[in-house]
């Protein structure tokens, strides 16, 4: 006959001696995980360059960086530290307006609006198939260029929403505003397109090269455009006035392997700067192109372009191999190098505070 035995049980001093030792090797376990780092927040403030990166097509990592001018701190990653989430696919433009910074997404095709000094969203606009640059044309009216769609969007900056469309062929880009008109570049056509702003109507086609990708008003009041050319047409430059909707002077390049574009404005509104490989530098009053480069490329792979207001400094971003986090480089007038500093992936432009 079998003779049944109660369950064995542990010693009370047994168990707690074991607990002990668990206890021990947990937190021993914890002290040798690093701590998570601080998130430090950037003193976004006046005298700073916010710089949107465009990030890999299709990987949602976009960003936008801050340059404190002041202390020469860069902060790679605004949007993700203060919204706990990523800023999404294809940084293509950012526009500072009443207060507001609107961040375009290309292809998350949306318009992200964040409060500039915290970099939180208060607002998402959507509905656009591939947007590309925002312009204000109003207290609360905003037209947006697109790649896809055809036709320009007008956004309500109210309700944060798209009202309507302007029909407009083929892929629009940069606009600027001078007198009530939006005059609009075009990538895939040889126009400058002109919209009346009052009344959201396409009034008016400016012929030139194929390939218009930048727009700028110097201080004359004279528009300039870069074209990259294309379809038989070569690439050049132009100047528009935009009263009479009239090319003033026309500058072709020698070759069609030329690609002006990123065209921008030093401080006084009087030297245009491009990107055409080198970085070249014109006055307004040259009737030639430059015979020489400004800054050598020398190797390297130039892709963003932007002049500091209060000071001309020149900013010039390198996107390496589209890959690692771009270099940017501040440049003097006389060409000099004042310092460089690492942006994000693919810097492709300098947003001034």
């Amino acid at each position: 006959m079998k003779t049944s035995h109660p369950p064995f049980r542990a010693p009370a001093i047994r168990n707690s001696f074991l607990a002990l030792i668990g206890m021990l090797a947990i937190t021993a376990c914890r002290k040798d995980r690093p701590d998570e780092p601080e998130v430090v927040v950037p003193n976004i403030g006046v005298g700073g360059v916010f710089i949107p990166n465009e990030g890999n097509f299709q990987a949602g990592n976009a960003t936008v960086s801050y340059y404190d001018i002041a202390t020469g701190i860069a902060t790679e990653d605004l949007y993700a530290p203060a919204n706990g989430t990523s800023l999404g696919d294809v940084c293509q433009s950012m526009r500072l307006f009443n207060g507001k910074a609107y961040v375009v997404v290309n292809n998350s095709g949306k318009v992200v609006v964040v409060d500039p000094a915290t970099f939180v969203t208060t607002a998402t606009i959507t509905g656009f198939a591939s947007p590309r640059f925002l312009l204000p044309v109003g207290n609360h009216k905003a037209y947006v260029t697109d790649l896809y769609a055809n036709t320009i969007a007008v956004v309500d900056l109210a309700s944060n929403s798209i009202t309507g469309h302007i029909p407009c062929p083929g892929w629009t880009e940069e606009l600027a505003l001078v007198d009530g008109k939006a005059f609009v570049t075009n990538k895939s056509h040889n126009y400058v397109y002109v919209i009346n702003t009052a009344t959201d109507v396409l009034e008016d086609s400016i012929a030139v090269s194929r390939g218009s990708n930048s727009i700028c008003l110097d201080t004359h009041g004279k528009l300039w455009v870069a074209c990259s050319g294309g379809s038989g047409t070569q690439p050049a430059l132009y100047r528009i006035d935009p009263q009479s909707n009239t090319i003033e002077a026309d500058f072709p390049f020698p070759t069609t392997s030329d690609s002006p574009w990123r065209l921008s404005m030093n401080s006084d509104n009087d030297t245009l700067y491009y990107l055409n490989g080198d970085v070249f530098r014109m006055p307004i009053t040259s009737t030639t192109l430059p015979a020489g480069a400004f800054v050598p490329a020398a190797g390297r792979n130039f892709y963003g372009l932007g002049v500091e207001p209060q000071t001309g400094v020149l900013y010039v971003s390198d996107a390496s191999d589209y890959v690692q986090r771009g270099t940017v480089y501040r440049y003097r007038s006389d060409g000099s190098v004042a310092n460089t500093f690492l942006a994000g992936t693919i810097p492709g432009g300098f947003v001034f505070n």
